[in-house]
């Protein structure tokens, strides 16, 4: 086999010749300086920006208080119906915008229709009944002007009879006339007495017949009033079988159909005002030492890249949520730890109409909110607080 003669390579040696080059040639004076003026540029660059950074944020980044814990809300209104029965019609479909009073669905309105006849009915009968008793009344009035009449008779007859056995009786005493003429004088006054008693217990009861119609009268106007609401209720319930919108908004979950038999408190569809939305932002209890209603908020929505909405602080709730939630904590046992609550804060949105169009509850939010109108309060908190335990200690 042929032998192979490797030859010796020269590579350390150019390095070797490369750094003694370097070694002789160092950089000249002129490129030091400028290396240093450029590292003082750019070190007084970042010590300016660090202050400026400082400056703004004592002055306003520390005020700014936001969150990713909020989404738009609007207090969505619940459509049911009021009475049970079988859907008839259905006037809008889902999404549709509707204004107030705008007819949304129709329940069969029959039975109750037959309802409030039925009552009609019985309003009629009532009033028929009371004017027949009224016929009456008027009736008994001649019925009484014929008793009093008769009255009046008995009474001149009774009186004849009295004043006949008064002129009779010394007659017959002195033996002028005949006892038996007497004692058929008082016969006939007895009779002419019974006679007018008689009529006065006639003419009393027609009286009190009067009394006893008019109560008829009273009874028949009660069962007609107590027809007539009836009635409104019957004719309510008819009404109620027209479900109309409450509000302006677009229908949403919406479940009902036509043929469909609802009972009341059913729940059909929404109707989400879309006009007046607003978010609910959950900010960390350490936020909140400066929030005060009417601030100022920048809105931030994930569906709208780079579109700044403006907004209010409009109300703080009363408690934290979880003091809302269906199982509120208790932290009154042996393991605790403790967690950073959070408060709702409702904000409202101040945008156009374009822009509402888009925004629909549940959308995801980033608020800002500008603290600084109570930038002073914390220490006035203090001092408030640090008089009234001098207060307290006096005491």
């Amino acid at each position: 086999m042929a032998e192979r003669h490797e030859q010796p390579t020269d590579a350390p040696q150019d390095s070797m010749r490369a750094d003694e080059q370097n070694e002789s040639n160092p950089p000249s004076p002129r490129k030091k300086r400028t290396i240093r003026i450029v590292l003082i540029i750019i070190l007084g660059i970042v010590l300016v920006g660090g202050l400026l950074w400082f400056i703004q944020y004592r002055s306003v980044g520390r005020f700014m208080q936001n969150t990713d814990d909020a989404y738009i809300q609007a207090d969505a209104v619940i459509v049911s119906p009021k009475v049970a029965g079988y859907v008839e019609r259905v006037f809008v479909a889902d999404n549709q915008q509707v204004r107030a009073g705008q007819p949304l669905l129709q329940i069969d309105p029959g039975d109750y229709r037959a309802r409030a006849e039925q009552f009609q009915a019985q309003i009629d009968v009532a009033e028929a009944n009371a004017e027949g008793v009224r016929a009456q009344i008027r009736e008994q009035g001649a019925a009484i002007e014929r008793a009093q009449a008769e009255l009046g008779a008995a009474r001149t007859r009774a009186n004849f009879a009295n004043a006949e056995v008064a002129r009779y009786r010394p007659l017959a005493a002195s033996g002028a006339e005949s006892r038996e003429r007497l004692a058929q004088l008082e016969n006939e006054a007895r009779q002419a007495n019974a006679q007018v008693a008689s009529a006065e217990a006639a003419l009393s009861s027609a009286r009190r017949r009067v009394g006893t119609l008019t109560a008829q009268v009273s009874q028949a106007l009660s069962q007609g009033n107590a027809a007539r609401a009836q009635l409104a209720s019957a004719e309510s319930d008819v009404g109620s079988t027209l479900i109309r919108a409450s509000i302006d908004g677009r229908i949403g979950d919406k479940t009902v159909r036509v043929g469909q038999y609802l009972q009341p408190a059913t729940r059909t569809m929404s109707i989400v005002p879309t006009r007046q939305l607003y978010v609910e932002a959950n900010f960390k209890e350490t936020q909140l030492g400066l929030m005060r209603v009417g601030q100022p908020v920048r809105l931030e929505v994930d569906a709208l890249p780079g579109v700044e909405i403006h907004g209010r602080v409009e109300s703080v709730s009363p408690g934290t949520g979880a003091q809302f939630s269906v199982l509120p904590p208790q932290n009154a046992t042996g393991n605790f730890t403790k967690i950073v609550q959070r408060v709702p804060v409702r904000i409202a949105i101040d945008a156009g109409p374009e822009t509402l169009k888009l925004l629909v509850p549940g959308m995801s939010v980033s608020p800002t909110v500008d603290t600084r109108s109570a930038r002073d309060a914390r220490d006035r908190i203090k001092k408030e607080q640090e008089r009234y335990n001098e207060q307290r200690g006096h005491d």
